[in-house]
Protein backbone atom coordinates (compact mmCIF):
# COMPACT_ATOMS: atom_id res chain seq x y z
CA UNK A 1 0.00 0.00 0.00
CA UNK A 2 1.12 3.74 -0.47
CA UNK A 3 2.68 5.50 2.57
CA UNK A 4 0.16 7.82 3.55
CA UNK A 5 0.91 12.01 3.81
CA UNK A 6 1.80 11.66 7.57
CA UNK A 7 3.54 8.57 7.01
CA UNK A 8 5.54 9.75 3.84
CA UNK A 9 6.74 12.94 5.82
CA UNK A 10 7.74 10.75 8.74
CA UNK A 11 9.99 8.72 6.67
CA UNK A 12 11.40 11.90 5.38
CA UNK A 13 12.24 13.66 8.45
CA UNK A 14 12.81 10.79 11.56
CA UNK A 15 15.60 8.53 12.17
CA UNK A 16 13.52 6.02 14.62
CA UNK A 17 15.58 3.81 17.02
CA UNK A 18 15.06 0.31 17.36
CA UNK A 19 13.97 0.23 14.07
CA UNK A 20 14.62 -1.88 11.10
CA UNK A 21 14.97 1.36 9.16
CA UNK A 22 15.84 -0.58 5.72
CA UNK A 23 11.81 -1.63 5.66
CA UNK A 24 10.72 1.52 7.33
CA UNK A 25 11.07 2.92 4.03
CA UNK A 26 8.91 0.72 2.19
CA UNK A 27 6.00 0.49 5.00
CA UNK A 28 6.24 3.59 6.73
CA UNK A 29 5.40 4.13 10.33
CA UNK A 30 2.45 3.51 12.66
CA UNK A 31 1.23 6.86 13.39
CA UNK A 32 -0.58 7.65 16.98
CA UNK A 33 -2.94 10.22 17.35
CA UNK A 34 -4.40 9.93 20.78
CA UNK A 35 -5.05 7.99 24.25
CA UNK A 36 -7.13 7.49 26.67
CA UNK A 37 -6.90 5.10 29.49
CA UNK A 38 -5.28 2.14 28.33
CA UNK A 39 -6.16 2.78 24.42
CA UNK A 40 -4.48 4.80 21.64
CA UNK A 41 -5.33 4.99 18.41
CA UNK A 42 -3.83 5.96 14.99
CA UNK A 43 -4.35 8.96 12.36
CA UNK A 44 -6.77 6.44 11.03
CA UNK A 45 -8.73 6.10 13.93
CA UNK A 46 -7.93 2.06 14.72
CA UNK A 47 -8.16 1.56 18.10
CA UNK A 48 -5.47 -0.21 20.23
CA UNK A 49 -5.12 -2.07 23.36
CA UNK A 50 -1.25 -0.63 24.58
CA UNK A 51 -0.37 -3.74 26.48
CA UNK A 52 3.31 -2.26 26.41
CA UNK A 53 2.41 1.08 28.54
CA UNK A 54 4.62 2.36 25.93
CA UNK A 55 7.69 1.45 26.61
CA UNK A 56 7.20 -0.17 29.61
CA UNK A 57 6.52 3.48 31.63
CA UNK A 58 2.84 5.15 31.03
CA UNK A 59 1.93 2.96 34.06
CA UNK A 60 -1.07 5.07 34.68
CA UNK A 61 -2.83 5.00 31.08
CA UNK A 62 -3.25 8.12 28.58
CA UNK A 63 -5.37 11.38 28.67
CA UNK A 64 -5.22 11.22 33.68
CA UNK A 65 -6.45 14.72 34.22
CA UNK A 66 -4.61 15.04 37.34
CA UNK A 67 -1.46 14.52 35.48
CA UNK A 68 -2.18 16.80 33.29
CA UNK A 69 -3.86 19.14 35.71
CA UNK A 70 -0.81 19.05 37.89
CA UNK A 71 1.46 20.13 34.75
CA UNK A 72 -0.34 22.74 33.58
CA UNK A 73 -0.08 24.08 37.10
CA UNK A 74 3.45 24.32 37.02
CA UNK A 75 3.78 25.45 33.99
CA UNK A 76 2.07 28.42 34.91
CA UNK A 77 4.08 29.21 37.62
CA UNK A 78 7.68 27.81 36.79
CA UNK A 79 8.00 26.31 33.54
CA UNK A 80 12.04 26.04 33.93
CA UNK A 81 14.45 26.52 36.29
CA UNK A 82 18.05 24.56 37.11
CA UNK A 83 19.77 23.10 40.57
CA UNK A 84 23.09 24.18 39.52
CA UNK A 85 24.72 26.34 41.62
CA UNK A 86 22.91 25.58 45.01
CA UNK A 87 19.75 26.77 43.18
CA UNK A 88 16.54 25.16 44.37
CA UNK A 89 13.03 24.61 43.65
CA UNK A 90 9.85 23.21 45.65
CA UNK A 91 8.67 20.38 42.88
CA UNK A 92 12.25 18.88 43.42
CA UNK A 93 12.40 19.40 46.67
CA UNK A 94 9.14 17.87 47.69
CA UNK A 95 9.60 14.80 44.85
CA UNK A 96 12.91 13.92 46.48
CA UNK A 97 10.96 13.38 49.99
CA UNK A 98 8.47 11.44 48.69
CA UNK A 99 10.72 9.49 47.14
CA UNK A 100 12.83 9.11 50.27
CA UNK A 101 9.86 7.70 52.15
CA UNK A 102 9.05 5.01 50.13
CA UNK A 103 12.97 3.71 48.84
CA UNK A 104 13.69 0.22 50.39
CA UNK A 105 16.98 0.87 51.82
CA UNK A 106 17.78 4.66 53.70
CA UNK A 107 18.23 6.93 51.36
CA UNK A 108 20.37 10.61 51.92
CA UNK A 109 19.87 12.39 48.72
CA UNK A 110 18.20 12.08 45.52
CA UNK A 111 20.01 13.40 42.28
CA UNK A 112 18.02 13.90 39.22
CA UNK A 113 18.35 12.91 35.67
CA UNK A 114 16.20 13.55 32.56
CA UNK A 115 16.15 9.42 31.76
CA UNK A 116 16.97 5.97 33.28
CA UNK A 117 19.96 6.35 30.67
CA UNK A 118 21.13 8.86 32.12
CA UNK A 119 20.54 7.64 35.75
CA UNK A 120 22.70 4.23 35.13
CA UNK A 121 25.38 6.31 33.29
CA UNK A 122 25.68 8.68 36.55
CA UNK A 123 25.49 5.99 38.86
CA UNK A 124 28.69 4.35 37.23
CA UNK A 125 30.32 8.21 37.25
CA UNK A 126 29.23 7.74 40.95
CA UNK A 127 30.96 5.30 41.46
CA UNK A 128 34.06 5.86 40.11
CA UNK A 129 34.25 9.46 42.36
CA UNK A 130 33.32 7.08 45.43
CA UNK A 131 36.44 4.96 45.16
CA UNK A 132 38.41 8.33 44.41
CA UNK A 133 37.44 9.71 47.18
CA UNK A 134 37.78 6.93 49.47
CA UNK A 135 41.37 6.78 48.53
CA UNK A 136 40.59 3.29 46.34
CA UNK A 137 41.47 4.42 42.48
CA UNK A 138 41.85 0.91 41.73
CA UNK A 139 37.99 0.08 42.12
CA UNK A 140 36.79 1.37 39.10
CA UNK A 141 35.39 -2.26 36.75
CA UNK A 142 31.59 -2.73 36.82
CA UNK A 143 29.82 -6.18 36.48
CA UNK A 144 26.85 -5.86 34.75
CA UNK A 145 25.16 -9.41 33.16
CA UNK A 146 24.50 -10.79 29.72
CA UNK A 147 21.23 -9.84 28.69
CA UNK A 148 20.82 -6.91 30.81
CA UNK A 149 19.38 -3.39 29.40
CA UNK A 150 20.57 -0.40 31.33
CA UNK A 151 20.24 2.34 27.99
CA UNK A 152 21.99 3.81 25.46
CA UNK A 153 24.56 6.12 26.51
CA UNK A 154 27.78 5.06 25.91
CA UNK A 155 28.44 3.58 29.50
CA UNK A 156 25.08 2.61 29.46
CA UNK A 157 25.00 0.73 26.08
CA UNK A 158 28.29 -1.08 27.16
CA UNK A 159 26.53 -2.15 30.68
CA UNK A 160 23.54 -3.36 28.69
CA UNK A 161 24.11 -7.14 27.68
CA UNK A 162 22.38 -7.79 23.93
CA UNK A 163 24.82 -8.18 20.97
CA UNK A 164 22.91 -5.28 18.94
CA UNK A 165 23.35 -2.57 21.65
CA UNK A 166 27.67 -3.14 21.05
CA UNK A 167 27.76 -3.74 17.21
CA UNK A 168 29.37 -1.74 15.08
CA UNK A 169 29.07 0.99 17.98
CA UNK A 170 31.95 0.01 19.49
CA UNK A 171 30.77 -1.06 22.49
CA UNK A 172 31.22 -2.11 25.23
CA UNK A 173 33.70 -0.05 26.52
CA UNK A 174 37.06 -0.90 28.31
CA UNK A 175 36.26 -1.89 32.55
CA UNK A 176 33.17 -3.23 31.71
CA UNK A 177 32.15 -7.34 32.46
CA UNK A 178 29.21 -9.38 31.86
CA UNK A 179 28.50 -12.28 34.22
CA UNK A 180 25.48 -14.45 33.28
CA UNK A 181 22.32 -14.51 32.79
CA UNK A 182 19.81 -15.89 35.64
CA UNK A 183 17.41 -17.50 33.30
CA UNK A 184 17.17 -20.62 34.07
CA UNK A 185 15.19 -22.07 30.90
CA UNK A 186 17.28 -21.05 28.62
CA UNK A 187 21.08 -21.06 30.57
CA UNK A 188 20.08 -23.85 32.49
CA UNK A 189 21.80 -27.44 32.09
CA UNK A 190 20.34 -30.56 31.29
CA UNK A 191 19.01 -31.77 34.80
CA UNK A 192 20.17 -28.60 36.70
CA UNK A 193 17.59 -27.58 39.28
CA UNK A 194 17.05 -24.13 39.76
CA UNK A 195 18.78 -24.11 42.80
CA UNK A 196 21.91 -25.87 41.03
CA UNK A 197 21.40 -23.07 38.25
CA UNK A 198 21.97 -20.30 41.21
CA UNK A 199 24.32 -21.92 42.41
CA UNK A 200 26.43 -22.36 39.63
CA UNK A 201 26.05 -19.10 38.04
CA UNK A 202 26.83 -17.63 41.58
CA UNK A 203 29.82 -19.81 41.69
CA UNK A 204 31.02 -18.41 38.46
CA UNK A 205 30.48 -14.64 39.44
CA UNK A 206 32.52 -15.51 42.51
CA UNK A 207 35.14 -16.74 39.90
CA UNK A 208 34.75 -13.41 38.53
CA UNK A 209 35.42 -11.82 40.83
CA UNK A 210 38.82 -12.95 41.80
CA UNK A 211 40.37 -13.13 38.50
CA UNK A 212 39.80 -9.79 38.23
CA UNK A 213 40.76 -8.67 41.61
CA UNK A 214 37.66 -7.43 43.87
CA UNK A 215 40.34 -4.45 44.62
CA UNK A 216 39.36 -3.55 41.25
CA UNK A 217 35.91 -3.60 41.22
CA UNK A 218 33.36 -0.97 41.79
CA UNK A 219 29.94 -1.95 41.77
CA UNK A 220 27.27 -4.85 39.93
CA UNK A 221 24.46 -3.46 38.87
CA UNK A 222 20.96 -5.76 37.76
CA UNK A 223 17.56 -4.74 37.08
CA UNK A 224 15.51 -6.92 39.88
CA UNK A 225 13.47 -9.00 36.67
CA UNK A 226 14.98 -8.34 33.49
CA UNK A 227 13.35 -6.29 31.15
CA UNK A 228 14.24 -5.52 27.40
CA UNK A 229 16.09 -8.49 27.45
CA UNK A 230 13.51 -10.67 27.73
CA UNK A 231 11.33 -10.73 30.82
CA UNK A 232 13.06 -12.79 32.49
CA UNK A 233 12.30 -13.59 36.39
CA UNK A 234 15.71 -15.20 38.40
CA UNK A 235 14.91 -18.41 40.52
CA UNK A 236 14.20 -17.85 44.47
CA UNK A 237 17.45 -17.37 45.98
CA UNK A 238 19.64 -15.90 43.39
CA UNK A 239 19.96 -12.02 45.09
CA UNK A 240 20.44 -13.38 48.33
CA UNK A 241 23.15 -15.38 46.70
CA UNK A 242 24.59 -11.83 44.72
CA UNK A 243 24.22 -9.76 47.80
CA UNK A 244 26.33 -12.42 49.85
CA UNK A 245 28.92 -12.18 47.33
CA UNK A 246 29.03 -8.40 47.14
CA UNK A 247 29.54 -7.84 50.49
CA UNK A 248 32.03 -9.93 50.88
CA UNK A 249 34.00 -8.38 48.10
CA UNK A 250 32.97 -4.59 48.88
CA UNK A 251 31.55 -3.82 46.03
CA UNK A 252 28.37 -1.38 45.81
CA UNK A 253 24.93 -2.43 43.90
CA UNK A 254 23.37 -0.46 41.94
CA UNK A 255 19.40 -1.91 41.64
CA UNK A 256 18.29 -0.26 37.92
CA UNK A 257 14.27 -0.10 39.17
CA UNK A 258 13.69 1.87 35.95
CA UNK A 259 11.25 -0.55 34.99
CA UNK A 260 10.88 -2.40 37.68
CA UNK A 261 9.64 0.65 40.18
CA UNK A 262 6.47 1.80 41.45
CA UNK A 263 4.20 -0.85 41.57
CA UNK A 264 4.80 -2.97 38.48
CA UNK A 265 5.37 -5.92 40.53
CA UNK A 266 3.21 -5.65 43.03
CA UNK A 267 5.49 -3.62 45.26
CA UNK A 268 6.57 0.39 44.98
CA UNK A 269 10.13 -1.56 44.25
CA UNK A 270 11.32 -4.71 42.43
CA UNK A 271 14.25 -5.18 44.53
CA UNK A 272 11.20 -5.47 47.59
CA UNK A 273 9.56 -8.53 45.02
CA UNK A 274 13.01 -9.97 44.10
CA UNK A 275 14.18 -9.78 48.16
CA UNK A 276 17.05 -7.96 48.46
CA UNK A 277 18.19 -4.89 49.49
CA UNK A 278 20.57 -2.56 47.56
CA UNK A 279 23.15 0.27 47.80
CA UNK A 280 21.67 3.09 45.37
CA UNK A 281 18.76 2.96 43.25
CA UNK A 282 18.35 4.35 38.93
CA UNK A 283 14.68 5.09 38.64
CA UNK A 284 12.51 6.94 35.75
CA UNK A 285 9.72 6.06 33.32
CA UNK A 286 6.79 5.34 35.53
CA UNK A 287 8.39 7.95 37.79
CA UNK A 288 5.88 10.69 35.98
CA UNK A 289 4.22 7.86 34.66
CA UNK A 290 6.26 9.07 31.23
CA UNK A 291 4.04 11.97 31.14
CA UNK A 292 7.57 14.12 31.48
CA UNK A 293 10.81 13.00 30.78
CA UNK A 294 12.59 12.54 34.57
CA UNK A 295 15.46 10.20 36.02
CA UNK A 296 16.63 9.88 39.83
CA UNK A 297 19.18 8.23 41.68
CA UNK A 298 18.58 7.44 45.43
CA UNK A 299 21.89 7.49 47.49
CA UNK A 300 22.90 6.71 51.01
CA UNK A 301 24.85 9.19 53.42
CA UNK A 302 28.11 7.19 52.97
CA UNK A 303 28.31 7.87 49.64
CA UNK A 304 26.79 11.75 50.20
CA UNK A 305 29.42 12.16 52.84
CA UNK A 306 31.94 11.30 50.30
CA UNK A 307 31.35 13.75 48.06
CA UNK A 308 30.87 16.67 50.36
CA UNK A 309 34.41 15.73 50.93
CA UNK A 310 35.69 15.99 47.32
CA UNK A 311 33.56 18.72 46.86
CA UNK A 312 35.93 19.97 49.58
CA UNK A 313 38.82 19.16 48.30
CA UNK A 314 38.31 19.96 44.58
CA UNK A 315 35.88 23.26 44.96
CA UNK A 316 32.65 22.10 43.39
CA UNK A 317 31.17 18.86 42.56
CA UNK A 318 30.91 18.64 38.95
CA UNK A 319 28.21 16.74 37.25
CA UNK A 320 24.52 17.88 36.07
CA UNK A 321 22.28 18.01 33.58
CA UNK A 322 20.39 20.89 32.65
CA UNK A 323 17.07 19.34 32.86
CA UNK A 324 18.35 17.71 35.89
CA UNK A 325 15.38 18.52 38.49
CA UNK A 326 12.78 20.10 36.17
CA UNK A 327 10.39 21.77 37.53
CA UNK A 328 7.34 20.29 35.35
CA UNK A 329 8.84 16.96 35.24
CA UNK A 330 9.18 17.11 39.75
CA UNK A 331 5.74 18.28 39.77
CA UNK A 332 4.34 15.36 37.23
CA UNK A 333 6.42 13.56 39.11
CA UNK A 334 5.26 14.12 42.88
CA UNK A 335 1.49 14.30 41.65
CA UNK A 336 2.09 10.41 40.16
CA UNK A 337 3.39 9.50 43.53
CA UNK A 338 0.07 10.37 44.82
CA UNK A 339 -1.86 9.24 42.59
CA UNK A 340 -0.02 5.50 43.06
CA UNK A 341 -0.95 6.33 46.95
CA UNK A 342 -4.50 7.40 46.63
CA UNK A 343 -5.65 4.86 43.77
CA UNK A 344 -3.39 2.57 45.52
CA UNK A 345 -1.76 0.98 42.59
CA UNK A 346 0.17 -1.15 44.17
CA UNK A 347 -2.67 -3.04 45.59
CA UNK A 348 -4.35 -3.05 42.20
CA UNK A 349 -1.57 -4.76 40.19
CA UNK A 350 -1.19 -7.22 43.55
CA UNK A 351 -4.78 -8.06 42.90
CA UNK A 352 -4.83 -8.30 38.81
CA UNK A 353 -1.39 -10.41 39.63
CA UNK A 354 -2.92 -14.04 39.48
CA UNK A 355 -5.40 -12.99 36.47
CA UNK A 356 -2.24 -12.00 34.79
CA UNK A 357 -0.74 -14.87 35.75
CA UNK A 358 -3.04 -17.31 35.12
CA UNK A 359 -4.22 -16.10 31.29
CA UNK A 360 0.01 -16.42 30.59
CA UNK A 361 -0.48 -19.46 31.89
CA UNK A 362 -2.32 -20.59 29.45
CA UNK A 363 -0.50 -19.52 26.40
CA UNK A 364 2.09 -22.32 27.74
CA UNK A 365 0.07 -24.91 25.73
CA UNK A 366 0.36 -23.43 22.84
CA UNK A 367 2.43 -25.34 20.23
CA UNK A 368 4.69 -22.04 19.67
CA UNK A 369 5.30 -21.09 22.87
CA UNK A 370 8.31 -22.84 24.78
CA UNK A 371 8.30 -20.35 28.17
CA UNK A 372 5.94 -18.09 29.94
CA UNK A 373 7.68 -15.57 32.99
CA UNK A 374 5.80 -12.83 34.88
CA UNK A 375 5.92 -10.85 38.20
CA UNK A 376 2.97 -8.51 39.08
CA UNK A 377 1.90 -6.70 36.18
CA UNK A 378 4.99 -7.75 33.40
CA UNK A 379 5.37 -10.99 31.76
CA UNK A 380 6.91 -12.44 28.98
CA UNK A 381 6.25 -14.97 26.26
CA UNK A 382 9.00 -17.09 24.47
CA UNK A 383 8.22 -18.10 20.98
CA UNK A 384 10.44 -21.23 20.21
CA UNK A 385 10.69 -23.27 16.93
CA UNK A 386 10.66 -27.02 19.01
CA UNK A 387 9.22 -26.77 22.53
CA UNK A 388 10.77 -30.30 23.36
CA UNK A 389 14.40 -29.49 22.50
CA UNK A 390 13.75 -25.82 23.02
CA UNK A 391 15.54 -24.76 19.77
CA UNK A 392 15.29 -21.36 19.03
CA UNK A 393 13.84 -19.77 15.60
CA UNK A 394 16.76 -18.01 13.60
CA UNK A 395 16.35 -14.59 14.44
CA UNK A 396 16.62 -13.89 10.87
CA UNK A 397 13.23 -15.33 10.38
CA UNK A 398 11.38 -12.62 12.40
CA UNK A 399 8.87 -14.69 14.16
CA UNK A 400 8.71 -12.60 17.37
CA UNK A 401 7.90 -9.37 14.83
CA UNK A 402 5.53 -11.24 12.72
CA UNK A 403 4.02 -11.97 16.14
CA UNK A 404 3.63 -8.16 17.00
CA UNK A 405 2.30 -7.63 13.64
CA UNK A 406 -0.47 -9.90 14.28
CA UNK A 407 -1.09 -8.74 17.53
CA UNK A 408 -1.23 -5.36 15.71
CA UNK A 409 -3.60 -6.84 13.42
CA UNK A 410 -5.92 -7.69 16.61
CA UNK A 411 -5.89 -4.12 17.65
CA UNK A 412 -2.77 -5.07 20.52
CA UNK A 413 0.79 -3.06 21.18
CA UNK A 414 3.04 -5.22 22.58
CA UNK A 415 6.96 -5.51 22.10
CA UNK A 416 8.90 -8.55 20.35
CA UNK A 417 12.22 -8.57 22.12
CA UNK A 418 13.70 -11.20 19.58
CA UNK A 419 11.11 -14.02 19.54
CA UNK A 420 10.03 -12.89 23.35
CA UNK A 421 6.64 -11.05 22.99
CA UNK A 422 6.82 -8.62 26.31
CA UNK A 423 4.08 -7.62 28.14
CA UNK A 424 3.72 -4.79 30.54
CA UNK A 425 -0.04 -2.93 30.69
CA UNK A 426 -0.53 0.25 32.30
CA UNK A 427 -1.33 -0.69 35.92
CA UNK A 428 -4.89 0.93 35.73
CA UNK A 429 -5.62 -2.01 33.48
CA UNK A 430 -9.14 -3.29 34.70
CA UNK A 431 -9.54 -6.98 34.61
CA UNK A 432 -11.81 -6.93 31.27
CA UNK A 433 -9.57 -5.12 29.84
CA UNK A 434 -6.84 -7.68 30.81
CA UNK A 435 -9.03 -10.15 29.00
CA UNK A 436 -9.01 -8.42 26.21
CA UNK A 437 -5.24 -8.14 25.82
CA UNK A 438 -4.89 -11.93 26.29
CA UNK A 439 -7.53 -12.79 24.28
CA UNK A 440 -5.97 -10.72 21.43
CA UNK A 441 -2.69 -12.31 21.89
CA UNK A 442 -4.32 -15.53 21.56
CA UNK A 443 -5.57 -14.74 18.27
CA UNK A 444 -1.99 -13.61 17.26
CA UNK A 445 -0.38 -16.30 18.32
CA UNK A 446 -2.58 -18.39 16.39
CA UNK A 447 -1.93 -16.40 12.75
CA UNK A 448 1.75 -16.50 13.90
CA UNK A 449 1.61 -20.31 14.11
CA UNK A 450 -0.31 -20.49 10.60
CA UNK A 451 2.63 -18.20 9.41
CA UNK A 452 5.35 -20.37 10.23
CA UNK A 453 3.65 -23.27 9.05
CA UNK A 454 3.02 -21.92 5.58
CA UNK A 455 6.15 -20.68 5.58
CA UNK A 456 8.19 -23.95 6.69
CA UNK A 457 9.80 -21.79 9.08
CA UNK A 458 10.52 -24.56 11.66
Amino acid sequence: MPLTNVQARDVQSLLHPYTQLHKLVDTGPLVLEHGKGVFIYDTQGKEYLEGMSGLWCAGLGFGDEELIEAAREQLSRLPYYHLFGGKGMEPAIELAERLKDIAPMPVSKVFYTSSGSEANDTQIKLAWYYNNARGKPQKKKIISRVKAYHGVTVMAASLTGLPGNHRDFDLPVAGVLHTDCPHHYRFGEAGESEAEFVERIAGNLEALIEREGADTIAAFIAEPVMGAGGVIVPPQGYYPRIVEILKANDILFIDDEVINGFGRTGNWWGCQTMGFTPDTISCAKQLTSAYVPLGAVLLPEEMYQAFVEQSRKIGTFGHGFTYGGHPLGCAVGAKALDIYKSRDIVGRVRGLAPQFAARIGRLADHPLVGDVRCSGLVGGVELVADKASRRSFDLTQGVGLACAKACEAEGLILRAIGDTIAICPPMVISAEELDMLFDRLETALDTTEAHVRRENLR
